[in-house]
This record gives C-alpha cells, structure tokens and sequence, in this order.
C-alpha cells in the first residue's frame, strides 16, 4: 500500500526543519523536502551571533545540526523540488521535479525566499562568473581583487565582513543615506581600511570590457561614477519562493504568504512558516518559532 505520511515539509530551513522536529516528537511521520541546500539561507553565514544559546557559530553547523536532530528522531528527507501541491482539506499529493508523487495529510510550507537581483543588462549571464550572492561560496576567487558589495542591511555587511579577509579592496554601494545592518557589524566594516563605502547610490549598470564584467556604472547624489571591479556581490534583499503555492494559500502583493504566526490557511491541511509568510521580522529565532506553531496546529488537526 502508498504511505501516507502525517506531515510532508516543504523546505529544509530553520521553519521547516523545527517544525519537522515537533511534529516527530509528537509521534508522527514526516517528510522533508529541499531543492538546495538544508539549512537555508543561514548556511552561508560564516559567523551568527543571534541565535539563542549560541554564543558563535557558523550557519553552516548549525544548519548540520538541525538537520542531524530531525534525522536522528526519525524523520525522512529528500532532495528535490515541489512543483505542485494538490489538496481537498483531509489528504494532499505533493508533485516532485523528479520523483513519484507522495501522499500525505497535512502539509507545512516553509519555502523561504530567494536573492532578489537588479535586473539590469547582463545580470542574469554573469551570476555565478562575475555576479555572486555567496561570500562564503565564492569570495576565495577574489583573492587580493576589488570587489563590489551591493547592500547595506545585516547580509551585505556579513558578506562583506568575509570578503574583507580576502580581497585587497571592498566598495560598498548603498542606496539609502545610511547602512541598515547591526551597530557592530557597521563599525566592523566600514572602520575597515580596505572598505571604501558610499550611500545614496543607485546602480546603473555593469560596465563590460570584452565581453567581461570591469565594473559598476552608478549615481552618487546625482553624479555619475564608475567603480571598477572584478567582482560584484548583490545583497539587495529576497524575495518569496511561493508561486508554485497559490492555489493552497492567499499571497499578498508582494508574493508572501498571508498567514499570522500560527501558519492557517485557507486550506484546511495546509500551514505556512518561515520567511516566506507576512511578518515584520525575519531572522532564525521568529523562523524557529514559526515552525513550532505550525507544526503544532497540524498535529492538532491530525488528532
């Protein structure tokens, strides 16, 4: 006969794999299901300091960690991506990349969100050449090289942070009158000597020479500048990764999932979690805390 699993999660990231961990230790089956990386975003933090209990520590290992905890309590995971989810309020099938179908009762989605990029001209042909997201990733190609952070908020200033143990010069274009991120990582960054930061920009253009990035064409209080580079780093914020959900839960206008902290939608068996959901803060602690309610809420349900 096809199993059913009780809980299927979508999403291998702080929501997802705490809300894996409370449904099993509530007794029941699950199944999480990534299409990247487990762990999320935070993997590619080389340094967190705001996780409760954890005085240091690198997204990386606490990803493995979290994981490990889902595996050890008996939970499935697989890789793979989510195209389609099909529900009628007391069963679901979730539709894989590919693999067969699974069934399952309820299902939690913490699908979190992905980079947003500028959508300038040859952006899309150059991420992963001359175009990262990923300081950890790829910061080593720029050994003793300039680079060009694009950001201001706690992302841009951790990637920078690790870029700064690598390159010979790091510019910072920011595009509000100040930088967004934490007190000490500003001081840290920017007090730097390699770091040549500017505010009130916007970015205009990748400046080509051969076919090959150079540079980065922006405004500056309304001059226009030119920062020549070997590299740009984009940190200019994510956006939600819930198209393929719409049918099973409402989405504002900006493509989040509306749901409060309990993760209800409007579909019966259906609960959203993470930062993929309407909130005001998006960090692991309210991720974590997120996954926990709507794991709770689908263990209700199932009894």
């Amino acid at each position: 006969m096809e199993k059913i699993y009780d809980v299927i999660v979508v999403g291998g990231g702080p929501a997802g794999l705490t809300a894996a961990v409370y449904a099993l230790r509530n007794g029941k089956s699950v199944m999480v299901i990534e299409k990247s990386v487990f762990g999320g975003q935070i993997v590619n933090s080389p340094k967190v300091e705001n996780i409760p209990g954890f005085e240091s520590i690198s997204g990386d290992e606490f990803g493995d960690l979290m994981l490990n905890q889902v595996m050890k309590q008996g939970g499935e995971v697989f890789f793979d991506e989510v195209k389609k989810i099909e529900s009628d309020g007391n069963t679901a099938v979730v539709y894989l990349d590919m693999a067969e179908p699974m069934r399952v009762r309820t299902v939690i989605l913490a699908t979190g969100t992905v980079h947003r990029t500028l959508g300038l001209e040859n952006e899309e042909r150059l991420i992963g050449k001359s175009i990262h997201f990923c300081a950890v990733c790829d910061g080593s190609f720029y050994q003793d090289k300039t680079v060009v952070m694009i950001g201001g908020g706690n992302s841009a200033l951790v990637e920078s942070s690790h870029l700064l143990g690598i390159v010979d010069k790091l510019i910072i274009l920011q595009d509000l009158p100040f930088f967004t991120g934490e007190q000490k990582l500003r001081e840290s960054v920017l007090s730097d000597p390699k770091t040549e930061a500017h505010v009130n920009t916007t970015v205009l253009a990748y400046e080509m020479r051969d076919g090959k990035l150079c540079g980065v064409r922006y405004l500056e209080n309304g001059e226009e500048k030119t920062a020549f580079c070997d590299g740009v780093f984009l940190a200019v914020g994510l956006i939600p990764d819930n198209g393929n959900f719409a049918d099973l839960a409402e989405l504002d206008e900006r493509g989040y999932f509306i749901a409060d902290e309990y993760g209800l939608t409007k579909t019966r068996n259906a609960f959203v979690a993470g930062d993929c959901r309407t909130k005001s803060l998006r960090q692991v602690a309210t991720a974590c805390s997120d996954g926990a309610n709507a794991a709770i809420r689908a263990c209700e349900l199932l009894r």
